[in-house]
């Protein structure tokens, strides 16, 4: 009779996990930083401003993967940095599996509990994918990636990781006034990226609230009204047409959020900033070699492994007392920022 070992393991997960994923939109960090792997993860090949590597600050690998509910995701990040992270089976799925398993009859209920098995459990895969982007919006809207590290003492320690911005990527100036010129201000940005780098952006990034200074400025909407030779209501549409014949600058509006290991609502990308980027694509998200791929997937131990999106890995290890299945997800993962030196941070929200 088949059990519950049977039945949750990695690959399977997997599987169901990739099924998914193939209807799922791309996070915008995704595009602008598509997934490579290398064996391991150098430091040496994570690079920020002017191809130098990114300074990183570490603790070490000695922890173990945490407990985790459904609701929300907490990590532990060590070294390099490694992100796991692990969960049980249901006591109350567990127990009603068992009634269910051995007779055939019972198999449409068996799939039905086994997938919402799964779906609790690719939460952790889908919490590994949260953190990649909020790395890489963080790294947009900051020039750098701050998180915090657990380490062997399970005390959390703040982690640094800057990419060396130059100050002169860094500009300020203050669109909360209806009367300010951001036409002026993003113009004299883009020249400035141009005359430092010899590449011009055609990209911006910022989230709904940085968007509607851009919306009700009076200098904009006169322009636009002028244009449209009446007293119109100014749209988003009219707004991003605007800027991409005036400016030749297509604005992504990234308003999309997250939930914190505290259960707070937040933005990927920060308000009150705008990010000019250069075309094409500006780094890489690359995957290490986690403890997991490289110690277990020989199947000489009860670990299971099996890798999704390149480098994240699913391990499933059997648990006798209670008998249970515990799945970890874990991952090595940075992102590099080959293009760093062609991006400008606008603080838009600094009175002077």
């Amino acid at each position: 009779m088949p059990t519950i070992y049977d039945i949750v393991k990695a690959k399977e997960i997997g599987v169901y996990y990739n099924a998914m994923q193939k209807d799922r939109a791309p996070y915008l960090g995704e595009t602008l930083f598509p997934f490579d792997k290398k064996l391991g993860l150098d430091l040496k090949w994570i690079k920020g401003s002017k191809g130098m590597p990114v300074a990183l600050k570490s603790s070490g690998f000695d922890t173990k993967a945490e407990l985790r509910d459904r609701i929300g995701f907490s990590d532990v990040q060590t070294e390099m940095p490694f992100f796991k992270e692990a969960m049980l089976v249901k006591e109350s799925d567990r127990q009603e599996l068992n009634k269910l398993l051995g007779n055939p009859a019972n198999q449409p209920y068996v799939d039905l509990i086994t997938r919402n098995i799964f779906d609790d459990v690719t939460t952790l895969l889908e919490g590994a994918l949260v953190q990649l982007e909020r790395m890489r919006m963080q790294l947009l809207s900051e020039g750098k990636i701050a998180i915090m590290a657990k380490g062997i003492d399970g005390v959390a320690k703040p982690m640094d990781y800057d990419y060396n911005l130059s100050e002169t990527q860094k500009v300020s100036t203050d669109w909360t006034s209806p009367t300010s010129n951001p036409v002026e201000d993003i113009l004299k940005w883009m020249d400035d990226a141009e005359d430092r780098t010899g590449s011009r952006p055609t990209r911006a990034i910022c989230t709904r609230k940085t968007w509607g200074y851009l919306l009700n400025n009076q200098n904009i909407q006169g322009e636009l009204k002028a244009l449209s030779q009446g007293n119109i209501t100014i749209t988003n549409q009219m707004l991003e047409n605007y800027l991409l014949d005036k400016l030749n600058l297509r604005v992504v509006v990234n308003s999309k959020k997250y939930k914190t290991e505290a259960g707070v609502v937040t933005n990927y990308f920060k308000d009150d900033v705008f990010t000019l980027l250069p075309d094409g694509g500006l780094g890489k998200t690359w995957f290490g070699t986690t403890p997991e791929e490289s110690d277990l997937m020989s199947g000489a131990t009860d670990a299971e492994v099996n890798i999704v999106n390149l480098g994240i890995a699913i391990t499933t290890t059997k648990e006798t007392d209670p008998v249970n299945v515990k799945t970890k997800a874990s991952m090595i993962a940075l992102p590099s920022f080959e293009r760093a030196d062609e991006i400008v941070i606008a603080n838009v929200n600094n009175p002077s």
